[in-house]
């Protein structure tokens, strides 16, 4: 099983970036998928979650409004959850993992997810 996060980078605040997770080693289609992130000395902290199906969605009150995940099930061996975030600001600096969830249910604890990606870090300058 591997969750890989891409799509990081340093940008100006205002800027937007899309993060990619491909999910594989196992069908993920019927679990919840999430976007945590951390900040060095910091935990990890929830981002957004979408459901199974992708008629759900949560996001953090930090990032509500500027930020939109989405997911493709059309390939089963690569499920893919995308997190597009807009008009970026220096507080959303962090390593961003995904996740997948043990339910198929929006998902916003740490401890209600089974497998993480190793990250993609985002810098973003005032």
């Amino acid at each position: 099983v591997q969750l890989q996060a891409s799509g990081g980078g340093s940008v100006q605040a205002g800027d937007s970036l899309r993060l990619s997770c491909v999910a594989s080693g196992r069908d993920f289609s019927m679990n919840a998928m999430g976007w945590f992130r951390q900040a060095p000395g910091k935990e990890r902290e929830f981002v957004a979650s979408i459901s199974w199906g992708g008629s759900s969605t949560h996001y953090a009150t930090s990032v509500e409004g500027r930020s939109t995940i989405s997911r493709d099930n059309r390939d089963n061996a690569k499920n893919m959850v995308y997190l597009d975030m807009f008009n970026l600001k220096p507080e959303d600096a962090g390593v961003y993992i995904c996740g997948a969830a043990r339910s198929g249910w929006v998902t916003t604890s740490v401890s209600g997810y089974d497998y993480w990606g190793q990250g993609t870090q985002v810098t973003v300058s005032s």
